[in-house]
């Protein structure tokens, strides 16, 4: 029997998975699909050369590194949901696509390693959630090493990020004592065993079983801590609120260890229990400000991401499109909020790098739209072209390189590689006023080591990322036209345009543009660029 269009939108869900560097996403993300059915092996993120083959990190680069440096989606079923899973990367040099990302999620796993709790990124990439009011599960990770405290780790939850924490389940110690966790609300215990987790058996819900049928095999220390620790939680820590969560003020907690699949299933339940359908979507409509509804009929959704070479051997651009409204059918006609119109003739639903036609999608799904170099990130798609959602900003590098080709005589190639990556959005193109020079923005090394290996395997370029005589970029704007143009042309040398043609003032360090803009307090010097489109 076919679902309604409010039956299909109710069973998406659309989540992030965000962390600190070496807290265990990939490897949860990989266990995840497992557990959904998705795929049938983890990748084996610490394994060596061919062994190497995690789903949600498939470019070179990645598996050579065992880090995500791109933005990835799956897409898989479980218990009649519709998952959307947005694997993040952790790195701070890549916090601008996970920003990207995050705007396409409804929800997300924070996850935390037991051993280190709330670590940096982790910190900045909850505020984002923060800013746009995303609620979050939590999943403390590699509970079969030697932990903190389960309350200090809520404790700092709680502290620094203002975040009432609701245990869904409390562990029986950590590390080599590690015996499996008791589910607070119902009081039956899941068993841990390391010999079981060492079979490598696909993740799931675990066995629940009667804690006395088991003590013999668990540490009698870990049920001393097991049993004081799950009463305390109970008297002091507030009952999970499924309203508080959605709004951002309570996340419930599960603990578990991802390498050896326990606590997936319940984490995935946990999903299914509280993750929120699609959620409604602030927009313009003809210029007048509108809330698209999930089940609403007409098709509307933005490009948050765009990624090139997904398959090398076709040079492919494809932009990633969330849904906010509407049943899309392969074959629609959608159009930019600019009027350029596009058939969109093979849509793609992903698992990573693999992907195969969509032939429906719904609110809450993120679809490919093969494309030309039309789309670009921030791009509204709707049926009529009168929708406009809040364009997803750019932010100012923080290292600026110029980019030189090995061979001279690839010069031009090398223009258009930069052109083709940098409307990804993940790194920048400014060209100076004066002269030939390309330069590339930024936010950290780790950014140009990984646009360098992707010349090479992309591109087949050589590139030479060499100082730049700028330091800082800072898009310039003013509601005087006449004094814009005025100031550009006085400082040709230092001024130049971004991919988008915006005008940039290319500075030697923070005070060039400080005593700008003091001499010129009719310009706007500012370190974000948004796109309304």
């Amino acid at each position: 029997m076919s679902l309604t269009l409010t039956q299909e939108a109710d069973r998406r869900r659309t989540f992030a998975i965000i962390s600190h560097p070496d807290a265990g996403k990939t490897t949860l993300t990989e266990n995840l699909l497992l557990a959904g059915g998705a795929i049938r092996a983890a990748g084996e993120v610490a394994a060596r050369g061919e062994r190497r083959r995690t789903t949600s990190d498939w470019m070179k680069i990645e598996r050579d590194r065992g880090i995500s440096v791109s933005a990835s989606v799956m897409t898989f079923e479980y218990n009649g949901n519709i998952y959307n899973l947005l694997d993040t990367p952790g790195h701070e040099d890549f916090s601008e696509d996970t920003y990207r990302t995050l705007t396409a999620a409804d929800c997300a796993i924070m996850v935390l390693d037991a051993a280190k709790g709330i670590e940096p990124q982790t910190l900045k990439l909850f505020e984002v959630c923060r800013l746009r009011d995303i609620p979050i599960v939590t999943f403390i990770n590699k509970m079969d090493r030697e932990a903190l405290d389960p309350l200090e780790l809520l404790d700092q939850i709680q502290e620094q990020l203002q975040l009432d924490t609701a245990p869904l389940y409390w562990p029986a110690a950590s590390g080599q004592r590690f015996g499996g966790m008791i589910d607070l609300r119902t009081g039956e215990f899941l068993h841990y065993s390391k010999k079981t987790a060492d079979e490598g058996l696909t993740p799931g819900t675990s066995a629940r079983v009667n804690l006395d049928d088991v003590r013999e095999a668990v540490d009698p220390s870990a049920l001393e801590e097991l049993e004081e620790g799950s009463e305390m939680a109970r008297e002091m820590l507030p009952a999970v609120d499924r309203q508080a969560f959605l709004e951002g003020h309570m996340t419930p907690v599960v603990f578990g260890t991802a390498l050896r699949h326990f606590g997936v299933g319940e984490l995935l339940a946990t999903l299914e229990e509280f993750a929120p359908a699609p959620r409604p979507q602030g927009c313009q409509k003809k210029d007048s400000p509108h809330t698209l509804q999930r089940d609403d009929k007409g098709v509307a959704g933005f490009v948050f991401k765009i990624q090139a070479n997904m398959d090398p051997n076709h040079r492919d651009r494809v932009a990633f499109l969330r849904l906010c409204s509407g049943e899309f059918k392969r074959g629609m006609r959608l159009k930019t909020a600019e009027g350029k119109q596009l058939n969109i003739h093979n849509p793609m639903m992903f698992l990573a790098q693999d992907r195969e036609i969509a032939e429906t999608a719904y609110a809450g799904d993120v679809i490919g739209v093969p494309n030309h170099g039309q789309l670009r990130v921030g791009d509204s798609l709707s049926e009529a072209g009168d929708i406009k959602f809040a364009g997803i900003p750019n932010f100012a590098p923080e290292i600026l390189r110029r980019a030189r080709p090995k061979d001279p005589m690839k010069a031009k190639h090398l223009r258009k590689a930069l052109e083709s990556l940098s409307e990804e959005g993940v790194t920048q193109l400014f060209v100076p006023s004066i002269g030939s020079d390309m330069i590339v923005g930024a936010v950290g090394a780790l950014q140009i080591e990984v646009m360098a290996e992707r010349m090479v395997t992309e591109y087949n370029l050589d590139v030479v990322f060499e100082a730049a005589p700028y330091n800082v970029a800072r898009w310039i704007a003013s509601d005087d036209a006449a004094k814009l143009e005025a100031f550009l042309d006085k400082n040709k040398s230092a001024s130049g345009t971004d991919l988008d043609g915006a005008p940039v003032y290319l500075a030697k360090n923070a005070w060039d543009v400080g005593y700008a803009q003091e001499k010129n307090p009719d310009l706007r010097f500012t370190a974000t660029k948004e796109r309304m489109v």
